[in-house]
């Protein structure tokens, strides 16, 4: 049974909740169960929660809406006028075949899986794919009024833009923090964020459609299947059966970028967090997709160069443990999950945004293996995020577990320290827990690692998350027991041993560690 994440959700001093499959706890043993218990706190806004597994969070998610604690004067006091009504939007991904079968006749022949069949608004397609006239999300407003549109790509792969027909909208959150009100006509919306907007209903009475559309940002072989999902806003009071249309981007990496970078934290708005000023880590992180020898039968698969495709942060391919969790290994010293040696800067130094190195093969292979940072309580890391054009360029959302981090500068080209340190916001950036690095292009972070554990970083594109395209930091308990980990709850589910390691029958194939090197007070737990 999958485990389950609670996206953005810090899990100050609960990881294990966290719901990372085998970085947090292994999966739920079929016909057992576990409870997630955390607290939540120093957050509020529009989060949500998926499956962690392979590619189920495709229908196994929702959103999770944290309200700020009413007073005596509001019931929630939000740092924006009160909308009149919230609105959640969902835009997802829909394939007409089973995605695990998807995932799994991909990876039995080293390629990418299919894209999606058709994208949805609060699962319903719109009226532009076959069969679905009637599968339309309808949101009916009153004229005149303000609501708060809290808007989740909960989609697998795809980036989106997002458009209502002659309206605009005010951003006014990412990612559960409060942004400065920027106005625009159009979002951009990577898997995992979320984006709070206000939205007025202000124009005529009428009827009018939204819509989602795939961001491409670089033109794919074969071209990508433009499909687009479509709801209709109904304004009371409206006879129309003629909404009007909508025009929103493709590949407009222009649009894109402006967005992206045009977004400011609320400075002492509610949970604000100033930018650290020192840094005690520099990290310098290569991403992209890679390639790794194929092991079948005639030594052939169908990814590029007849290679398998694969993923990695600074040529780091990250392979999940399936014995223990990294957590429980973390916890309990035990050796041999995962190592402490990624690499704080690329391997192999090249020229990052030549195209014509996109097939080199000398610079495709990446090393498979758990490879995590180690860090100090409190410490302070900033990275860079450089994007590179091996095998396809595009951009790449990376989602850190258990942080938010502050988003200082993000441009395209090769990041280059004197000249682009002088782009960095150090008064009000974005704080984001999934940034876009643009494609063929850098972005630049910076954390406190405050809240002791194993916390995932990864690619928030599913197929690249399962080709590697991550790594993990392990976060050393502090000095107080208030910023110690507690031992694991005791219906913590257990791995049980793969097909491949293990041909056990299958009521014995739950695995029992022992801990030699543990004292006896964490042995009983």
């Amino acid at each position: 049974v999958y485990p389950v994440t609670k996206h953005g959700i810090f899990q100050l001093l609960s990881g294990w909740a966290d719901g990372a499959e085998y970085v947090t706890q292994c999966p739920i043993q079929l016909g057992n169960s576990y409870t997630y218990r955390f607290n939540i706190t120093g957050q509020e806004g529009t989060l949500w929660w998926h499956a962690h597994s392979s590619w189920l969070r495709a229908t196994v998610h929702g959103a999770l809406i944290i309200y700020p604690r009413s007073n005596s004067s509001k019931p929630h006091p939000y740092p924006f006028p009160t909308p009149y009504k919230e609105v959640p939007i969902l835009l997802g991904e829909w394939w007409n075949d089973n995605v695990i079968d998807v995932v799994k006749e991909a990876n039995d022949v080293g390629t990418t899986p299919h894209m999606s069949n058709a994208f949805t608004i609060n699962g319903k397609v719109g009226d532009l794919y076959e069969c679905s006239e009637h599968d339309m999300y309808i949101l009916k407003v009153v004229p005149g009024k303000t609501y708060l549109l809290r808007i989740i790509n909960v989609g697998v792969n795809l980036e989106l833009f997002f458009k209502i027909a002659n309206h605009t909208l005010t951003v006014v959150a990412i990612d559960a923090s409060y942004t400065n009100r920027y106005v625009t006509d159009i979002i951009v919306i990577a898997p995992g964020q979320s984006i709070d907007v206000l939205f007025t209903s202000n124009q005529s009475v009428d009827s009018y459609y939204m819509a989602a559309h795939a961001y491409i940002s670089v033109p794919r072989e074969p071209v990508f299947k433009r499909t687009t999902t479509r709801g209709i806003i109904v304004y009371e009071g409206s006879t129309s059966m003629t909404p009007v249309t909508v025009d929103i981007p493709e590949n407009d990496n222009h649009v894109a970028h402006k967005f992206f970078t045009s977004l400011t934290s609320l400075v002492d708005g509610p949970h604000w967090v100033p930018v650290p000023l020192h840094v005690d880590e520099h990290m310098f992180i290569t991403i992209g997709l890679n390639s790794q020898l194929c092991e079948s039968g005639n030594g052939t698969c169908k990814g590029p160069l007849g290679l398998r495709d694969s993923a990695s942060m600074n040529r780091q391919s990250f392979v999940l443990p399936q014995t223990l969790s990294m957590l429980q290994a973390f916890f309990y010293g035990v050796s041999g999950i995962y190592t402490t040696d990624f690499p704080d800067y690329p391997v192999v130094k090249f020229n990052y945004t030549d195209l014509s190195l996109s097939s080199n093969q000398s610079l495709l292979i990446a090393t498979k293996g758990t490879k995590v940072k180690k860090l100090k309580y409190n410490d302070v890391v900033q990275i860079v995020f450089q994007n590179t054009v091996l095998i396809e360029n595009e951009n790449h959302p990376i989602h850190l577990h258990g942080f938010n981090f502050h988003v200082l500068a993000q441009d395209f080209g090769i990041y280059n320290p004197h000249r682009d340190q002088k782009k960095f916001n150090l008064v009000n950036p974005q704080i984001r827990n999934t940034i876009g690095v643009p494609t063929a292009g850098w972005a630049v972070i910076r954390f406190q690692a405050n809240n002791p554990g194993l916390w995932l970083m990864h690619c928030h594109l599913d197929m690249h998350m399962l080709w590697g395209l991550a790594t993990a930091f392990e976060v050393e308990n502090g000095p107080t027991s208030s910023s110690t980990l507690p031992p694991p709850p005791k219906d913590l589910p257990k791995c049980s041993m793969p097909d491949d390691i293990s041909n056990s029958s299958e009521t014995s194939r739950v695995i029992s560690i022992s801990y030699p090197n543990v004292s006896e007070e964490r042995k009983k737990y």
